[in-house]
């Protein structure tokens, strides 16, 4: 059975999602930076902050660091700078300790949360190269990448990669409706024309507002702190997949690079990291709520 509850969201909805401009990007042009956030009509309430790996899964590493420690260190200052900063704001941690938390169940507590917006932090790493010294070939590591990237999740249209969209559709519908059926289903009907297009509405938008949210940080982390960046990109990740929110996975800088790793275990790095966080969240909800 439909969920009835559902369908009676799809018609009120629908006005107004479709009187919003949705837009696509394949390959983000410079014009999408000037793009504002497109108003979804909720407040940032909630805030997911997700600290990379965990556990076993310790991520990269560097000479002495790695990347699970790191990305939990800048959680927990995220989190108390966004409470402090953005005290309406109310903060989810996906871990606060070293035990591994699958990408699963870190989508599964935001969503969980009702959050309104989905922050990933990670370090990242370069694979050794291979190079010849005296005729011989042999692999050193690659310490040449400097600077941060963040990564948005790519819609992809058939293909193998279908099914990862149909389940963003899935956790979309199970953040935006509480009530079930008589038969508790909450499943999404994709034959169903009415679901699917309200759905595929609210997917362009939360992927327009997750571009705007990326480009606020890649400017404030260029133009503000003079740091590399190799900007934006739409990528497959999982975790991004099934969050039914705007989302960002933020790689804070290489840290199997001497320089960048010795930034990303600082004091003044992890603070400066965070400064440009909440800049750019308080921007990106000033420019969501500003309607």
């Amino acid at each position: 059975m439909k969920n009835k509850a559902f369908k009676r969201f799809i018609y009120g909805t629908c006005i107004l999602l479709f009187s919003i401009p949705l837009f696509s990007f394949n390959i983000l042009p410079d014009t999408a930076k000037k793009d504002s956030a497109v108003y979804n009509g909720y407040k940032v309430r909630t805030i997911v902050v997700d600290a990379g790996h965990g556990g076993k899964r310790a991520g990269a590493s560097g000479d002495y660091s790695v990347e699970k420690n790191v990305t939990l260190a800048l959680a927990f200052k995220l989190q108390k700078a966004l409470q402090k900063d953005v005290p309406e704001v109310k903060v989810v941690m996906t871990r606060t300790t070293d035990d591994d938390i699958l990408w699963q169940k870190r989508s599964d507590i935001a969503n969980e949360a009702k959050a309104d917006l989905f922050i990933s932090l990670h370090c990242n790493s370069l694979s050794d190269r291979t190079v010849t010294v005296r005729g011989r070939r042999t692999r050193v590591p690659d310490q040449s990448g400097r600077g941060v990237l963040l990564l948005v999740y790519g819609f992809h249209r058939g293909g193998n990669e279908k099914g990862g969209d149909n389940e963003e559709a899935a956790a979309i519908r199970e953040n935006l409706i509480e009530e079930k059926d008589v038969n508790g289903g909450s499943t999404v009907d994709f034959n169903d024309p009415t679901q699917m297009i309200l759905l595929n509405a609210f997917k362009n938008k939360y992927r327009k507002n997750s571009i705007r949210l990326a480009n606020i940080l890649n400017d404030e982390f260029k133009e503000t702190d003079g740091r590399p960046s190799e900007g934006v990109r739409e990528q497959s990740i999982l975790i991004l997949c099934h969050s039914a929110m705007p989302a960002v996975l933020v790689e804070t800088g290489y840290i199997n690079n001497p320089k960048d790793e010795a930034y990303l275990n600082s004091e003044e790095g992890q603070n400066e990291i965070i400064s440009t966080i909440v800049r750019s969240v308080q921007t990106y909800k000033r420019e969501l709520e500003q309607y």
